[in-house]
């Protein structure tokens, strides 16, 4: 077998086998093949397309790359959750007590982000003390025990997905759904989920622009799920604005405690429940989605939510005292009020330039090496459809250098489009594949 006559075949539009695919993958993470080679044959790819079955298979050879988490002694369906990205999207702080607090286990492997905030492991840094290194030993049963663990991802898993992203970057052959969605779907499979629930954001404040290209990414990730035994379900949600009101690590573990209480953001609750209904119901078939919905509703108002909330840093070494005063959060020093010189309502919010603002501030890593300040970032004022006044504050900056904050001000008032009318059209979930 040679890469020459694979990357032939694909470049005049034919399937490649279930072998030829192994062989790439295998060659490439093991430094046999070169990157010139491999360059070629994702450019055909991102031309020529892969079927559903090509992508399948392109998915289980990257996942058997490396290490796959080996989740059979946790017991009853672990059912993972991702989200494809975007601003102030802080479902997982809220999602997984709830689905916790039912006694469905939650084992999740996370990363740190690269982008506007950090991701999931940085939020929850939040709580001093909270670690997620621990053995695989502690990891399950912490899960078998209080139903939640987070862990950090190794740096063997799925290694031919960061060699091939890499190469992908530099290379323009980034936006190809199927390369995505294995991308995606191999590092779910590979932490050892049973059944995977998929946030796949559209907006100006996601990977995805339009509609049509989220549906066709959940489309992909739901085959690739259906082709190799995991059910998986993909959610399709808006960020064309903000997500809740948060943007900023500290900020939005703040948002996400006081959503757990009861008193979050409607958007943020609301995705929240539609995106964990549908975790429950993978992990017990005879539910309706009513009746998951009214179990997690459960555990806001009976405190169990929070509770398990408390629990589950606790058991990863972090201080919980701030759950109960949200005042001991990591808080920044500055304060600034950014207010509207117009007046209307917000027809428009461009998410990704707010979530610049919040990396600007020092909220998110602009490279790998880049330190994030816990306690930066933008808290909004008004949504979509709010009616403003002149003079009505849009947003607040919340900065650790009165002069960044300043310098910042009108930047971030840009990203508000003020009209004399208005009427709210995009929807907060578009669709669910399943």
């Amino acid at each position: 077998m040679r890469m020459y006559d694979l990357i032939a075949k694909k470049q005049a539009g034919f399937e490649l086998s279930k072998e030829e695919i192994n062989y790439f993958i295998e060659g490439y993470t093991k430094g046999t093949i070169p990157d010139y080679q491999v360059s070629a044959l994702l450019m055909a790819i991102y031309f020529k397309k892969m079927n559903e079955r090509e992508t399948a298979d392109l998915t289980m050879a990257m996942v058997n790359s490396g290490d796959v988490l080996d989740l059979s002694m946790i017991e009853g369906v672990k059912v993972d959750k991702h989200s494809t990205g975007g601003v102030g999207d802080t479902t997982t702080l809220v999602l997984t007590p709830m689905v916790a607090a039912l006694g469905i286990p939650v084992a999740k492997m996370s990363g740190r982000g690269l982008g506007h905030t950090g991701g999931t492991i940085d939020k929850l840094e939040t709580f001093k003390g909270f670690s997620v290194e621990m053995s695989k030993e502690k990891f399950i049963e912490d899960v078998n025990n209080i139903k939640i663990a987070v862990v950090g991802q190794t740096a063997d898993l799925v290694p031919a997905d960061k060699k091939l992203y890499a190469l992908r970057d530099v290379t323009s052959t980034v936006e190809n759904i199927s390369l995505i969605a294995s991308s995606i779907m191999s590092k779910k499979i590979a932490s050892g989920a049973d059944a995977i629930v998929l946030d796949v954001k559209v907006g100006d404040g996601a990977f995805m622009k339009s509609y049509e290209d989220a549906k066709n990414l959940g489309e992909a990730m739901v085959s690739i799920g259906d082709n190799v035994g995991r059910r998986t379900i993909a959610v399709i949600s808006d960020m064309d604005q903000p997500l809740g009101l948060a943007v900023g690590n500290a900020l939005e573990v703040k948002e996400a405690i006081e959503t757990l209480k009861g008193n979050g953001p409607k958007d943020l609750f609301e995705l929240c429940l539609t995106l964990g209904s549908n975790m429950v119901m993978l992990a017990n078939e005879s539910l309706t989605e009513a009746k998951a919905r009214e179990m997690l509703l459960e555990t806001i108002t009976s405190g169990a939510a929070i509770a398990k909330l408390k629990e589950f840093i606790a058991a990863q070494g972090g201080d919980v005292s701030c759950i109960d005063d949200i005042n001991l959060l990591p808080k920044a020093q500055h304060i600034i009020e950014v207010k509207s010189d117009k007046e209307g309502y917000v027809s428009k919010i461009h998410a990704q330039e707010i979530g610049v603002v919040a990396m600007k501030l020092g909220a998110g890593r602009e490279t790998k090496e880049s330190v994030i300040d816990l306690a930066v970032g933008v808290v909004l004022n008004k949504k979509r459809n709010d009616y403003v006044e002149v003079g009505d504050t849009l947003a607040y900056i919340h900065a650790n250098s009165l002069e960044l904050g300043s310098k910042l001000k009108e930047e971030l008032a840009s990203c508000y489009e003020i009209s004399k009318e208005y009427e709210e059209k995009i929807p907060l979930i578009y669709d669910i594949i399943k």
